[in-house]
Parts: structure tokens; C-alpha cells; sequence
């Protein structure tokens, strides 16, 4: 699929951004058409080779109505995680990069939990603010709001929990 100047489109390992421009660029002597996408959050720009989006996994922005779906079910998914650091390590990282935004949610809630019950390891800290970042900017996107209402609201489901 080919996207165009101002798609809204998901990189599965960095989020939700824009489609700022289509450059022609050479890097390291080869010369590639790339989409310049733009990341509402933390600014970031991330050059997408065209030829490649499809490989890896660029796929465009849910709707306001697919949203919702993913609050619901991050309000009912599961915090149960494999007490093996390293499986679960793996497992995280592998639904982080499958680009499943139902997938991300689950990893950003359990981590959430486990944060807020007995604390993270500075590799799962990382992991959940890289989680955080692909599940909010999608959000973010997808409902049209602002980033701290959407994690007020992940916050509240958290919090309601462990009450």
C-alpha cells in the first residue's frame, strides 16, 4: 500500500505519526524514495524506506471506534506475567513488535502493574516507556485527544486494581 503526505500511519517499534514528506534520499551510496514521518510525541522524525513499509509492518492509524475497543479491552486484559524475567522479556518483545496494538496494550498494562507492585528492572522501565509511547501515540491519533488524558485514563484502569 502506498500511503501519501499527511496519512496517519503506525511504525510497529516507535508509534503512531504523519507522513510529513516523500524524499528521495541516498544513503551509503544507494538511493531510496523514504516517507518522513513525524511523531506527535517526543518530536521525533523517522525516515521509513517506501520499498519496505509493507516488510516492516507499517500499517495505518485505528479509528476513533477501534480506540475505544483498546481501552475496553486494556481495562480487561490480564496483569499475569511469567515470573521468568528473561521468558517474559522475550514475550514482550515479541508482542511489541508484531505491531498488534491489542498486543502493546497487554505489555504497557502488565508492566504498569508489576511497576506499581514490586517494581521494574531498568530493561522492563525501558520497555514500558517504548511500549507506552507505540500505545499512546496511536491513541492519541485515533481519538484526537491529548497524551496526558489518554494516560490519565491508563492510569485510572491501573489504579482501580489495585484498590
Amino acid at each position: 500500500m502506498n500511503y501519501n503526505i499527511g496519512d496517519h500511519i503506525v511504525y510497529p517499534v516507535h508509534g503512531a505519526g504523519v507522513i510529513e514528506s516523500i524524499e528521495d534520499r541516498e544513503i551509503m551510496g544507494e538511493k531510496q524514495e523514504y516517507y518522513i514521518m513525524r511523531m506527535p510525541i517526543g518530536d521525533m522524525k523517522v525516515m521509513i524506506p517506501v520499498a519496505n513499509a509493507k516488510e516492516i509492518g507499517i500499517r495505518d492509524v485505528i479509528d476513533r471506534d477501534e480506540a475505544d475497543k483498546v481501552i475496553a479491552s486494556f481495562r480487561e486484559c490480564s496483569t499475569a506475567m511469567d515470573a521468568n524475567w528473561n521468558k517474559r522479556c522475550r514475550e514482550n518483545s515479541a508482542k511489541i513488535k508484531s505491531g498488534n496494538i491489542y498486543e502493546v496494550a497487554q505489555v504497557v498494562k502488565s508492566l504498569m502493574f508489576r511497576d506499581k507492585t514490586r517494581g521494574l528492572s531498568t530493561g522492563e522501565r525501558k520497555m514500558l516507556n517504548s511500549a507506552k509511547q507505540i500505545m499512546v501515540s496511536e491513541l492519541v491519533m485515533a481519538k484526537e485527544s491529548k497524551q496526558s488524558e489518554i494516560e490519565n485514563i491508563m492510569n485510572e484502569i491501573v489504579n482501580a486494581e489495585l484498590a
